[in-house]
Parts: structure tokens; sequence; C-alpha cells
């Protein structure tokens, strides 16, 4: 079934081996699934624990050193190859160790906000994961479901999808049961569904007949997929690895060289270079970063907020404005019917009847408005029928039920008032008497006017009697008979104005983005701190232009009246003008604006499309939450930062350090298992960064990566560390008068210490001894100092060519990283107050 859309249901259902009324068994499902594979577009997304230990060791650089120790093995130094060998696989088996434990954690985050989908399995409606759907399945659809697969259409009722994923049109299309001709381009193809569009009003059931990447999804998703902006976070992560990989390859080839020329032993200096080469390069930042942020989404889980993009975490820090809607965010989310009133403005049980008929009998989707209608009174209905229904969309903005009582057929039509009175031609009157509409059309909008201005929202209810036929469209609409007004409000919350501030105090603005009309709109903001609100209208919003709009949106504080559609515009707005953009959505017409957005925000009750669209779901529908979330998503950023800060101090110096001293001494100044094992033990304490505390000043304001700033950084702590080294050399060789061992092991204790202590010293702006540091960084610190200092007295000392030194020089050594914190100290705090770009953004 190549062009299945052709192909009629029941030959499809025969072909598939299913049937409509059953599905497929549980068993036959699970072979299937075997057969087909997880309904995925990217089947390689998870990975296995060896592809994730493959993943630490395929640095280029660490790759050349292996095949360097294994030549050195087979020339005879076989005690080397082997300590390198080690070193390396321990410095990998603890970056997969901690990688997986992330990727572990994520998993099972993720596993709360899984989109499922109802499919009929042994003829019983079942709920399963979307991954779990296979050829043969028979989806059940409503209102705001997510097409999991390619599928043909069994059976519809008012059935309208969303293709903008696929056709870029805008609006939906109506699909009906039936084949069409092979040749029909897809936005004609009536009769299928795609993976990636959804379902925006209506029902129907649906034969899977494509899964993963076989779906038209799956075959543009690669195309979609290159045309994805690379996210800030991991494009300046990428800038930075390949800085250092640049700088390390320069390395390697000029030590390498002049260490040659000087007749030094090729072998050793090959080998010298290659692992300072490791040294200076971020062997550990992907493993860091991976358990920073999985570190991050654990905290973040507990405050309610379920990170599905790990990468998301740095733009939900770096937030500057967070558009959304108001209800169920800035209010309770719970609409309740004040009144029903006849055109005059008077109490009318008429209305409220007429209202409870077309709430009650709609089928499209449940929502709030109907449900509170239904709440808000009990009448006998028993002696009417349903006969057909046009349901609500975001054009018309009119949801009409076809009635039968009595052997009448009545049309009753509720909506946005304005489009009601469009199609209305009469007005009912308490009396019971109809006249021209033009008669109360005025006092009916000075009505809405009053209302609005007092914040309640309005809705429009009218009727058609003696209905022609049994059967209705949307031209049915029409010389319809206006009855009254629904009054209908939705509180704020009593901690609106405190989630507002919060956000604020956070540095991040708040702009509400509604559908309700400007003057409920204003009375709202008032309510919610918001003093002189200022609106823009959509209808404003289509006159302007992008680059006009880019200009006035940050002025913005309420956009009133918009159409679905017109949030992407708006999103794009505040991003041309240099804002970090977040929407919060959980609507069938958000997942738009979900894509567009850098930080798009769900909801776990949101429908399928808006949670799948979305990089973070809340599990309350609350700014307080999404407060505290912002909170730690810059709490992990800040403490990845601190793993490049030390890569780029006291790391980097080092390496620096020891790439010029090879040049005046005549011997090596550390062996390549010095080197290797010295990165290895100053990494050491990288991994327990992610438990580090943070300074509140660092996650008061939005940041951003600042590639700028981290080499401003490095080019000041950078020579610091040198220059400490350097005294160190004067001290070993014109002080003390070591040999060549004495020397390796003298530095390699002062460069180790100094490497992990002056973490403690630039993981704040503030003086080290006003902030306090995690208890696990400071056990890692201590630890791997304690180790350093004992290692020329153990055991295995000879193995590294190390030898016991002078108890004198242990306190050179205390002496010189005294000094060294001295100093750093005071080149950050002049450092700090220089560079402006200190704030990362």
């Amino acid at each position: 079934m190549e062009s299945f859309w052709a192909v009629a249901p029941q030959a499809a259902l025969d072909a598939l081996s299913t049937s409509a009324d059953r599905g497929v068994s549980a068993a036959e499902a699970a072979a299937r699934r075997v057969r087909f594979g997880p309904n995925l577009l990217h089947t390689a997304a998870s990975r296995g624990n060896l592809s994730l230990f493959l993943g630490q060791i395929t640095n280029p650089i660490v790759l050349v050193l292996v095949a360097a120790s294994v030549l050195s093995y087979f020339l005879g130094d076989r005690s080397t190859a082997v300590i390198i060998i080690v070193i390396v696989l321990a410095s990998s088996g603890l970056g997969f160790w901690q990688e997986r434990s992330a990727n572990d954690a994520v998993a099972k985050l993720l596993a709360i906000v899984q989109v499922h989908t109802a499919v009929l399995r042994d003829g019983l409606r079942v709920d399963i994961p979307v991954t779990d759907v296979v050829p043969g399945d028979i989806l059940i659809l409503a209102a705001g479901d997510g097409i999991a697969a390619d599928a043909l259409l069994i059976v519809s009722k008012d059935l309208y999808v969303d293709e903008s994923t696929l056709t870029g049109e805008t609006f939906p299309v109506e699909k009906t049961p039936g084949p069409v001709p092979p040749e029909t381009p897809l936005a004609k193809r009536t009769g299928a569904l795609f993976m990636g569009t959804h379902v925006v009003s209506g029902s129907g059931r649906a034969l899977v007949v494509r899964t993963g990447t076989a779906t038209e999804f799956g075959r543009v998703s690669q195309r979609l997929a290159q045309r994805t902006d690379e996210p800030e976070f991991e494009r300046g992560i990428r800038r930075f690895g390949y800085f250092l990989v640049q700088v390390a390859l320069v390395l390697v080839m000029a030590i390498f060289a002049i260490n040659v020329y000087l007749h030094k032993p090729v072998l050793d200096s090959f080998l010298f270079s290659l692992a300072l080469a490791i040294g200076i390069t971020p062997q550990l930042l992907p493993a860091v970063i991976s358990i920073n942020l999985a570190h991050g989404a654990r905290h973040m889980a507990h405050v309610k907020v379920i990170v599905k993009k790990l990468t998301s975490i740095e733009n939900f820090g770096a937030m500057t404005v967070l558009c959304s809607d108001k209800t169920g965010t800035l209010t309770e989310g719970v609409v309740h019917l004040k009144q029903a009133l006849d055109p005059r403005g008077v109490d009318s049980e008429v209305v409220h009847r007429w209202a409870y008929l077309n709430a009650h009998f709609q089928t499209g989707f449940t929502n709030p408005i109907d449900d509170s209608i239904c709440a808000s009174a009990s009448f006998d209905l028993s002696e009417w029928r349903k006969l057909d229904e046009e349901p609500y969309d975001f054009v018309r903005k009119r949801l009409s039920v076809l009635l039968e009582h009595g052997g009448r057929r009545v049309l009753v039509t509720k909506g946005a008032l304005t489009k009601v009175l469009a199609v209305s031609t009469q007005v009912l009157m308490a009396d019971g008497s109809t006249h021209p509409i033009g008669e109360v059309a005025d006092a009916v909008q000075t009505l809405y006017h009053d209302l609005s201005s007092q914040g309640y929202r309005t809705l429009g209810v009218a009727v058609r009697e003696d209905m022609p036929e049994d059967r209705i469209d949307k031209t049915a609409e029409r010389e319809m008979t206006f009855v009254g007004l629904l009054v209908l409000y939705d509180p704020p919350k009593a901690d609106a104005k405190a989630a507002v501030a919060a956000l604020a105090h956070l540095g991040v603005t708040l702009k509400i983005i509604t559908g309700d009309n400007a003057l409920v709109a204003t009375t709202s903001g008032r309510a919610m701190g918001l003093p002189t609100p200022r609106v823009m209208t959509g209808t404003e919003v289509t006159q302007l232009s992008e680059a006009a709009l880019a200009r006035r949106a940050p002025g913005v504080d309420i956009f009133a009246e918009v159409e679905p559609h017109q949030k992407e515009d708006i999103l794009r707005a505040f991003r041309a003008a240099g804002e970090v953009v977040g929407f919060l959505g959980d609507g069938v017409n958000d997942a738009g604006a979900l894509h567009v957005a850098d930080v798009g925000i769900s909801v776990n009750t949101a429908v399928d499309v808006a949670k799948e669209a979305a990089s973070i779901v809340l599990l309350d529908k609350d700014l307080s939450v999404l407060a505290r979330g912002v909170e730690e998503g810059r709490t992990t950023f800040s403490n990845t930062l601190k793993y490049v800060f030390m890569a780029t101090s006291g790391n980097f110096g080092n390496m620096f350090s020891m790439a010029g001293a090879s040049l005046f001494l005549p011997f090596l100044p550390l062996l390549p298992t010095q080197i290797l094992l010295l990165n290895l033990l100053t990494d050491f304490p990288a991994i327990t960064i992610s438990t580090d505390r943070t300074d509140p000043e660092l996650v008061d304001h939005p940041r951003r990566w600042n590639v700028k700033f981290i080499r401003d950084f490095m080019l000041v702590f950078g020579p610091i560390s040198s220059v400490m080294d350097y005294a160190t050399f004067a001290i070993l060789v014109l002080v003390l008068h070591v040999d060549e061992g004495g020397f390796r092991t003298g530095w390699f204790l002062e460069s180790v210490c100094t490497a992990a202590l002056i973490v403690l010293v630039i993981r704040t702006r503030r003086p080290f001894w006003r902030s306090r540091p995690g208890p696990w960084l400071v056990v890692a610190t201590f630890a791997v100092v304690a180790a350093t200092v004992a290692l020329p007295f153990t055991p295995i000392a000879p193995l590294f060519h190390f030898r016991p030194i002078p108890p004198a020089f242990i306190g050179v050594v205390v002496l010189i990283t005294v000094a060294y914190i001295a100093m750093a100290e005071v080149a950050k705090h002049f450092f700090y107050r220089l560079d402006r770009s200190a704030r990362w953004g």
C-alpha cells in the first residue's frame, strides 16, 4: 500500500489482517513491534552502555595517545604503556558511569510526561505509549490528540486536522473517509492522516498503516532537523571545545618539533605532547555537562518541572520574556457561569436553557466553558434528540448543534458575541416577540462594553427554528435569532500578583497573550499587578510589519483578541528584539508557538500535541512553580560554567607552564603518565560540581553563554597559574637543587594541589570565604589534595616514577598555594569590576 490513501478502508483492513471493531491482539501487536521497530523517528536516541563508553574515548587525541602507547609497549616501554591505558580507561570509566547514571535519571523523568494514544486492542480501548503503536492498530481520535502514525481514516465525525507541520496550511482541514487517486497531493488526501499533525475538533477512528521513519513525517524529518537552529548552549559548548582542541593541536606539533630538535627521545616527546593536549582539552566536559544537566533536571523535578530536552535548561535560565495565556496560570482556570442575560441585560432562564442544550449535546472536545454551563443548572432533556453538530473552530468562533424536539428541528449556536451577532437577523425579546437585530444592537454593545470593563467574558447565544434538513454545515449558521448573552468569569489566583512579582525579581517579564477582548484583558491585567497595562490587539498585530512589531512588542504588556496563528508572529517579534522568549501553552492551537519559542513550556494536563511540542513540562500550571524552575535552571547553568572556569584557569595554566618548561629543562618536566594522572585527579572534583551551592546573585537575573567572557577569564587566570608554576620551578631547581625525579614529584604535587584548591576560589564572584561551597565539592577537593600529598610515599609511587619529597617542600607548596589563592582573589575582584560581560550576557 505505497499510496494507501487510494485504498478503500476495508481493503486496507484486510491487507493488514485487522478489524475496525477489534484492532489487533496484544500478542500480534508485540510481534509487529519487533518486526517494524518502535514508532520513533530517531531510533538511536537511546544510547546503550557500549555506545556511551565508546563515546568517552573517541576523542581523536585520546585515540592517538592509545595508539602511541601500544607502539611504546612493543618498543619495550611496557610499564609506561600499561599505566597510560589504565589511566585512560579509569578516566573514561568515570565519565561513563556518571553519564549513564544521568541518562537513567532523565529517562525516569521523561516517563512522567510520556505521550500516550488511544487504540483498540482485542476489541478494548487501551491507552499506550505512542512508541508502541504498530501497523494494524486502530487509533481512537478526539480533539487535541496528536496523530501517532500515518493512518487511513475509517470513520469520522466533523473531524478537522491541523496539517501545518507538513503542508504549511494555516487553517485546519476537514477529513472524511474514502479513497482518492494515488497522484493526489498530500494536502488533498482527505481520507488519510499523517504523523506530526493533530486533531483540532471532531472525532474519528483510523487504521495505522505506517510508523516511525516510514511515515511522511519520517521522510522529511532529516531535512527538518537540518533546518533546526542549534541551541545557543550547545553552540557555545561546541565553539569552546573546538577552540581548546585547536590550541591543543598547535601545542602538540610545536612542542613535539622543538623537543625533537633539542635531541630528546622521539617517542617520549610524542607521548609528552599528546598528554599535554589531553590536559588542555576538556576531556570530561561532555560527562560534566550531562551530569550537571541531569542533576538539574532531577532538582527541577522536585519543584514539579520536568525537562524533556536537557539543553533547554540553559535557555530556561536565560529567559527574559515569558508569554502566556492567563487562564490557569494567573487565574484559577475554572470558568464560572455568572449570569445568562437577555438582550436587555436581564437574567433569563430561556437563554440559560438554550446555552445548556448547546453545551450538553456538543461532542467536539471537552472544555471548561461547556463544563461550567452544564454544572450551573439541570434541565430536563428527555424529549430532545441530537441530529448533527458543527464543531467550534478558530475562524468561525461558533459551535452549533442541530436538535429535534416534538418533531421540530432547531439549530442552537453559541460563540464569540460578535461572531454570533454577525449571523443573526432577529432578536428574541423577553415577551417572546422577535424584532430586527438592529433595534437592540446598540444596547447589546453597551452591555458588552460594561461587562468587559468589569473583567467578564461574554458569549452570544442564537437559535434558528424549523430547520429543513437533519444535517448541517457551516452555511446553516445564517438568519438566526439572537436570544442573549452568557456572562463568564475566571477569578484570579490569590497569589497571582506575587507570582508575577517573583518572575520580575528574576528578570523575567510576563507578557499575556489572550483571545479575550481588550477591555477584559486590561481589567484582568490590573488585577494581576499591572496598574496601567499596555495593550495591543490582534488587529494591530496584523497591521504591523515584522520589523515594526519587533520594535513595539517589548513595550506591550498584554496582547488581546489574538488569533492562534498570531502567537507565532508575536514570539518571533520578541526574538528579533533580542529577547530569550518562553511560551507557556497547553491548548490544541499552541503547538506552533511552542516550536517557535526559545523555551516551549507546557503542563502535564495539556493536550498531547502541546505536551509533545514542549521542551519543558510543568506538573502544576502555576507561575510560582515556573519561577522555582527558572532558579534551578540558572543554578545548573552556573555550575556547568564552573567546570569551564576550572579548565581555563588551573589546568590550562599548568599545561602551558609544562610546555614552556620543556624548552629549557634538559629533561621532560613531567612524564606522559604523570600528566594523565594529574589530569585525572584535577578532573575528579568536577564530578561533584553539580551538587555545589550557588550564590543568589548568580540566579537573580538571566544569563547566557558568553564565549568572550570565558576567553577573557582564561587570559587572566591562566597566566596567574603559570606564574605560580614558574615560582615552583625556581624553588625546585635554584633552591632545592633536585634531580629530575624530585622535580617531577614536586611539580606534580604543586600542580594538583593548586588546580584542585583554586576551584573553591573561582566558583564564586564573592571572596571565597563568603561563599560556602557544597559539601561534596569540599570533600572531593581535599580528598584529591590528601591523596596527592601521600602518593610519593605509597608503594605505587615507583609506577609513576615518583619519589618521597623533603617535608620542607610541603611547606613550600602550602605557601605557593596561599599566594596563588591571594593573587586569584585580587584578580577576581578587579576582573568582575572591569569586565561587564561577566554578567554572561
